[in-house]
């Protein structure tokens, strides 16, 4: 199946063995004449990068991209013979499986970084003496907008992942956008409760944020700003921030209710400590982060040497 129109138009699906069943009315289906192309085969191309070049040249001039009978008409598959499509469809099927291997062990190695950032949390306030405090005794707010200077800093965003470029640019509030520097801790108050939290470090580039997002510093010798940014992301944070929600998944979380929140705080020098071992944590991060970037480039790449390798030959 291949969808064609919407967020996921062109993509396809490979039903295997499938039940009877209908389709929603965005997917087009294609039963492949198996007398000239297998499933595999046809499902493999219809991932390449070779099937995408052709599909936005075939959808050119449209007002909003669509994936229809005509367009499908204008897209060249390269056919060796069946052997050859066999071999091809199993060389590139075991390649995949592998690079999926490799991505879920990555996958998992970022899922254990983050595990070990909470047990840092999780040690630095169980094994040490702390005094309960509101978040609102021991943070203050950043409200003042970042003014004519705003054009000077990227603008970033907080995701689920932490900190990234947002994805809109600053309109007419932009003086309005909120200084994001670093040791500051920002989320959007929309989806904080999915874990859309960010924290600005000292190897960060200084940038500015949405007014909308509430953005907060750690009060200076009571808070550490790093250490507060992974307890929030932390199971405790998370309980905290469940505590003060009223229900609704999309509730606006601004700083009067997130003040009101308690925090069992270990000693300044505790939390710095732990802060430390955060920090030389998140270049580990990184470096899974970048090797899983690597990794999801992989598929085009076989795939396209599989592909455009057989549209060259198929041209000559």
């Amino acid at each position: 199946m291949v969808a064609r129109t919407g967020g996921t138009v062109g993509k396809s699906y490979l039903l295997e063995n499938p039940p009877r069943a209908v389709n929603a009315s965005y997917l087009l289906r294609l039963r492949p004449n198996r007398s000239l192309v297998e499933p595999e085969y046809l499902y493999l191309f219809l991932r390449s990068r070779s099937y995408w070049a052709q599909l936005y040249e075939a959808a050119r001039g449209a007002a909003q991209p669509n994936v229809n009978a005509t367009t499908l008409s204008k897209i060249s598959l390269p056919l060796p013979q069946r052997d050859k499509r066999q071999e091809i469809a199993a060389r590139l099927k075991a390649q995949l499986a592998e690079v999926e291997t490799a991505r879920q062990a990555a996958d998992t190695q970022l899922r254990e970084v983050s595990n070990l950032a909470n047990a840092i949390i999780l040690d630095s306030v169980g094994k040490s003496p702390t005094e309960p405090h509101s978040l609102g005794d021991v943070l203050y707010e950043v409200k003042q907008g970042i003014g004519k200077t705003w054009a000077e800093y990227p603008v970033l965003g907080a995701t689920r992942d932490g900190l990234a470029p947002a994805k809109e640019k600053p309109g007419k509030q932009a003086p309005k956008y909120k200084p994001a520097f670093p040791g500051t801790v920002f989320y959007n108050p929309m989806r904080i409760l999915i874990g859309s939290i960010a924290f600005v470090d000292e190897d960060n580039t200084p940038g500015i944020t949405s007014p909308d997002y509430v953005v907060l510093q750690g009060k200076p010798g009571k808070v550490n700003s790093r250490w507060f940014y992974y307890w929030l992301r932390s199971p405790l944070g998370a309980q905290c921030i469940t505590s003060l929600a009223r229900g609704a998944v999309r509730e606006r979380m601004l700083f009067n209710r997130l003040s009101e929140g308690e925090i069992e705080l270990p000693e300044f020098a505790v939390q710095k400590k732990a802060s430390q071992a955060l920090k030389e944590l998140k270049s580990l991060r990184q470096a899974v982060e970048t090797k899983l970037a690597e990794i999801d480039l992989l598929p085009q790449k076989i795939l396209a040497r599989a592909f455009e390798a057989r549209e060259s030959d198929h041209g000559q």
